[in-house]
C-alpha cells in the first residue's frame, strides 16, 4: 500500500482543477512533482498561472511514455481515461496510480462523510453540509462537487467533518480512502462509453466501503435491491432510507435495520432505535420529484449521525433551493414553466426528473451518447412528454429508441432546439431540459450547456 513520503518522484496526469491542487499538496509535502497533460502551454495558461511560485518540471503538449515509467507513484485526474497506453505501461510496471482523492485521503485526520451514488450527489453532499453547518459544526464540502479535498489539506483552519462527493472515475484508483459515513444514492448504468460493462462501473463505485470498520456507518437506498444485495456483508452499521413506506425489512438485516421513510409526499419519518422517532415536513419544501425526497433522507441520516439536531434539518429543509442545472426552475413566461436540468446526463437521472412533473412536458434531449439504453424511456415519454425535441449526435439513436412514444423533432443546433419548445408550448406546459446524455459534442460542459439554455431563455 502506498504510503507517500518527502522526496518521492511523482507524476500529476492531467492538470485540471484537481490536478492543480493536488500538484500543490505534493510539493507542500516534499514530493518532487512532473506534471503532464495532453494540452499546451498557452491552453493551460490559468492552471500554471495557479501554480506560480510551486516547484516542479512540467511535459506539455503530450505525454511521455519513459516518463510514466520513471515515477515512485502516479496521480490521475478523474477526467483521464485508466487506459491510455502511458497508464497502461506504468501499471504494467508497477508503478501505483492513485486518485487525488485518495492523495488528500492519506492527509485527512477528521472524519469524512462521503456521498456517492449515479444521481443526486452533489444535492445530497450540499444538503449535509448545510444541515452540520447549520447545528454549529465546521464543514469542509468539496471533492467532485467542484472543490479537490487537496484543498483542505492546504489550508490552515481544520473541520469538524470532510464532506466529500465521490465518483466512480475518483473511486477506481483509490486504496486507503476510509469515509466515517458513506452515502450511497442508488446504482444505474452511466459512463458507459468508458467502462466496460456496468458491472465495472458498480465496482468503482462499491470501493468506497473497502476500508470502513464496524464503527463506521453506511446509509444505502432500501429501494435499490442491486445496492442493497452488494452491501449484505458490509462490516459497518447499516441505515437505510426509501420512498415505500411498506418496504419490507430484509432478514438478514433484522438486527440491525433502521431506516427513514417517506410517509406521504409532505412527510418524511424518522425511525431508527437510536434516536427518538421523529417526523419531518416536507410542506413548502423547494427541491421537486421524489428523487429528491431520497435525497434529502440520505441527507437526514448522515447529518443526525454526525450529530445535527432535527430543529436543523428541518431549517435546511424548508430553506434549500435546487443547485444550479439540476431540476432548476429558471423561469415562467406567459404560463409555460421552464426547468434547466442539464446536470441529466444519463437515462436514470432523465427518467427520474420527468416522473417530477404531473404538467404536461416539453422534453429538449440529446447531446454525447454514453452507451446507455434509451429504450427504457419510453413508457415515461409516453406518459408525461407532449413533445420531444432531439438535438446532438445521439438524437438519431434516441429517436430510433423512443421517438414513437411522442410527437417528436429532430433538430440541427441547441438555439433551435429552446426556440421551437417555446414555440410548441401552451400554457400550463413545462419546457425541460434534461438531456440524458453528455455535452461535450456541443458544450465543454453541462454547466456552459444550462448556462446557454438560461440565456435563451431570458430573451423570450
Amino acid at each position: 500500500m502506498l504510503k507517500i513520503k518527502k522526496g518521492m518522484r511523482a507524476l500529476v496526469v492531467g492538470l485540471g482543477r484537481s490536478g492543480v491542487s493536488a500538484t500543490k499538496l505534493l510539493c507542500k509535502k516534499g514530493v518532487k512533482v512532473t506534471v503532464t497533460d495532453e494540452l499546451n502551454k498557452s491552453e493551460l495558461k490559468d492552471s500554471l498561472e495557479a501554480l506560480d511560485g510551486y516547484d516542479f518540471d512540467a511535459e506539455l503538449g503530450k505525454h511521455v511514455l519513459k516518463t510514466f515509467c520513471e515515477q515512485d507513484f502516479i496521480v490521475v485526474s478523474p477526467g483521464v481515461r485508466l487506459d491510455v497506453k502511458p497508464l497502461q505501461q506504468a501499471e504494467k510496471s508497477k508503478i501505483p496510480i492513485i486518485s487525488e482523492v485518495e492523495l488528500a485521503a492519506q492527509f485527512i485526520g477528521e472524519p469524512i462523510i462521503a456521498v456517492t451514488g449515479t444521481n443526486g450527489k452533489t444535492t445530497t453532499a450540499t444538503l449535509i453540509a448545510e444541515m452540520l453547518q447549520t447545528a454549529g459544526k465546521s464543514v469542509f464540502l468539496g471533492g467532485n462537487i467542484g472543490t479537490p479535498l487537496s484543498d483542505y489539506c492546504l489550508r490552515r483552519e481544520k473541520a469538524d467533518y470532510v464532506v466529500a462527493e465521490v465518483s466512480s472515475f475518483q473511486l477506481e484508483t483509490t486504496s486507503t480512502l476510509k469515509p466515517h459515513i458513506a452515502v450511497f444514492l442508488n446504482l444505474a448504468p452511466d459512463h458507459l462509453d468508458r467502462y466496460r460493462s456496468f458491472d465495472e462501473y458498480i465496482a468503482a463505485k462499491m470501493k468506497l466501503k473497502d476500508n470502513m470498520t464496524e464503527e463506521d456507518y453506511i446509509v444505502a437506498n432500501l429501494r435499490d435491491a442491486k445496492l442493497m444485495s452488494l452491501l449484505s456483508g458490509a462490516r459497518p452499521k447499516l441505515l437505510t432510507f426509501t420512498s415505500d413506506s411498506l418496504a419490507k425489512t430484509p432478514a438478514h438485516y433484522a438486527e440491525k435495520f433502521q431506516r427513514a421513510y417517506l410517509e406521504t409526499p409532505s412527510a418524511m419519518h424518522l425511525k431508527c432505535g437510536r434516536w427518538k422517532e421523529h417526523v419531518f415536513s416536507c410542506q413548502g419544501v423547494l427541491l421537486r420529484g421524489l428523487h429528491n425526497r431520497e435525497n434529502m433522507m440520505a441527507a437526514m441520516l448522515a447529518a443526525k449521525l454526525a450529530g445535527a439536531s432535527n430543529e436543523s434539518i428541518q431549517k435546511v429543509f424548508q430553506s434549500f433551493k435546487p443547485l444550479p442545472h439540476r431540476m432548476e426552475y429558471v423561469a415562467r413566461k406567459n404560463q409555460v414553466t421552464f426547468y434547466n436540468d442539464s446536470k441529466g446526463t444519463n437515462v436514470h437521472s432523465l427518467l427520474r426528473s420527468l416522473e417530477s412533473f404531473q404538467e404536461p412536458v416539453i422534453l429538449i434531449a440529446g447531446g454525447r451518447d454514453k452507451g446507455e439504453d434509451y429504450g427504457m424511456l419510453g413508457t415515461a415519454i409516453r406518459r408525461h412528454v407532449k413533445n420531444l425535441i432531439l438535438v446532438g449526435e445521439a438524437k438519431e439513436k434516441l429517436n430510433r429508441a423512443i421517438g414513437d412514444f411522442s410527437e417528436t423533432f429532430l433538430v440541427g443546433t441547441f438555439e433551435e432546439a429552446v426556440y421551437l419548445a417555446y414555440q410548441k408550448s401552451r400554457s400550463g406546459d413545462v419546457i425541460l431540459l434534461s438531456p440524458g446524455c453528455a455535452s461535450q459534442d456541443m458544450f465543454k460542459s453541462y454547466e456552459e450547456r444550462g448556462n446557454y439554455y438560461k440565456r435563451i431563455i431570458s430573451t423570450f
